[in-house]
């Protein structure tokens, strides 16, 4: 649990973290958030995640009081301050504090927040021997609304389809779009591979643009997958050879069954394990490290 946490240019303890009912973070969800790791003490693709923080803090004309640097350096901190070396480290930049209207104008300062502690968003029997997933009624929000590579606060649209997911007896559901296409879950992306051929969603459709979903399909071709970002139902999925999720508190999971309908073999296949595999040399070969200073 972490016990040192940056707000506002400060470290304070955890109870002392506190903000204002009257930031729009809280109050409408405005603001924008990235989830990144720590892999013994190395930071796995920190610029990529401030890269598209500073994207999403575009997106909705939100101005972050630092720099690229200076705020990759308040992350690299974070880890240190809670003397952790394997971390799951949430950076927020909200709005910051307005009246009860909606006008962004009137926020004049963002609230910037950073958390480092730990998290295990699955258990390991999960990644050993896969998980059920269930498409649910909640579509994902039209791009044309909320664009899904802004990665705001605003995740009522993902929990609603999380809380249908569980009813129906699973941890993780599927999202589709308006039209019917595959989408993503609420709150990884998805794959599936069949016939040397692994698919994805493409962005355009909503789907977040993962940090974890670029690193796969990267490796990918180590493999002799060919990577295709394309439109597809969930006819694809339930032929697939292989299917399994992504994201940077997941990693990546197998998936076994949808819909009651179990996925290829019925266990985690080949590619699966061996991108699975592959992902965790990266992740322990590559980073910044936050104890150089």
């Amino acid at each position: 649990m972490a016990g040192k946490i940056f707000l506002n240019g400060k470290w304070v303890d955890r109870a002392d973290a506190v903000i204002s009912v009257f930031d729009h973070g809280l109050l409408y969800g405005d603001g924008v958030f990235e989830g990144i790791r720590s892999y013994g003490g190395r930071i796995f693709r920190l610029a990529g995640h401030i890269e598209r923080l500073y994207d999403s803090a575009r997106a909705i004309r939100l101005t972050i009081p630092y720099d690229p640097a200076a705020l990759s350096g308040h992350v690299k901190a974070s880890v240190r301050e809670n003397a952790l070396k394997d971390a799951y480290i949430r950076l927020v930049v909200t709005r910051g504090v307005g009246d009860l209207g909606l006008d962004p104008d009137k926020c004049p300062t963002p609230s910037v927040f950073i958390i480092a502690g730990t998290i295990a968003l699955y258990p390991r029997e999960y990644y050993e021997k896969g998980l059920d997933i269930v498409t649910v009624p909640t579509r994902r929000n039209v791009p044309e609304a909320l664009n899904g590579r802004i990665k705001s606060l605003n995740y009522l649209n993902n929990i609603l389809a999380k809380i249908e997911g569980k009813l129906a007896g699973c941890v993780e559901a599927l999202m589709l779009t308006d039209s019917g296409f595959v989408c993503e879950c609420t709150g990884d992306n998805i794959f599936g591979i069949r016939h040397g051929r692994l698919f994805t969603p493409p962005t355009y459709l909503g789907a977040l643009k993962g940090i974890t979903r670029d690193v796969v399909m990267g490796l990918a071709g180590s493999r002799g997958l060919k990577v295709e970002e394309v439109p597809f139902t969930r006819h694809e999925l339930f032929t697939a050879e292989e299917v399994f999720l992504t994201g940077t508190a997941a990693e990546i999971v197998p998936v076994t069954k949808i819909d009651g309908r179990p996925i290829g073999s019925g266990a985690p296949g080949v590619h699966t394990r061996g991108l699975m595999a592959e992902f965790e040399k990266l992740v322990h070969r590559e980073g910044e490290d936050a104890y150089a200073v």
